[in-house]
């Protein structure tokens, strides 16, 4: 999303999973084996969730260096790496212009940040009670930070990592691991 974009949180919209499928079937068809998963993250991933309108995918790949491998293949389908983000467990990518609000984060596979995406993910989708309260959290901070983006994402961080606490809990319970690639 552009910087200068005011934050808007909507109703979670259930023409997400399908916008998913449809960005993950050409993700898969062009990257092959490259992409060791194909997942949808986020909070657009979890049914009834509020969330900012952008489908967020994560493409696991054996190693970030050389970006070769996955970085030729989309450029081909027009996604724009943004390689001034300072994140480097990942390399994060827009859509192509025109296509649907599309986060691509590539990440190692088997990585902390791999796995922590999936398990707040799934975490969220067997406690709807958490995602509920997530939604508001999000809804009330989007108001306070419409337009302050980085604020909006700070604000948001101590809910993030108490949910994040909870999921480790429940994952040590239930016996939790990463279900098969969505694509």
């Amino acid at each position: 999303m552009d910087p200068e974009e005011p934050v808007v949180v909507i109703p979670y919209d259930p023409r997400w999973p399908e916008t998913f499928r449809q960005i993950a079937t050409r993700l898969r068809s062009t990257l092959g084996p490259t992409a060791r998963r194909i997942d949808h993250v986020g909070s657009t991933a979890v049914p009834g969730l509020d969330a900012k309108p952008v489908i967020d995918i994560q493409v696991s790949v054996a190693t970030l260096a050389p970006e070769g491998p996955f970085l030729t293949p989309l450029e081909t389908l027009g996604y724009r790496w943004h390689r001034e983000n300072p994140d480097r467990t990942q390399r994060f990518f827009r859509e192509p212009a025109g296509a649907d609000r599309t986060h691509l984060h590539v990440r190692e596979h088997g990585s902390f940040d791999e796995q922590l995406n999936l398990l707040l993910r799934d975490y969220l989708r067997h406690h709807p009670d958490a995602a509920a309260e997530y939604a508001g959290v999000k809804r009330s901070l989007a108001e306070k930070f419409r337009n302050d983006r980085e604020g909006y994402v700070l604000a948001k961080e101590p809910t993030i990592w108490s949910l994040l606490v909870k999921a480790h809990d429940w994952s040590q319970h239930a016996g939790w691991r990463p279900g098969p690639s969505d694509a």
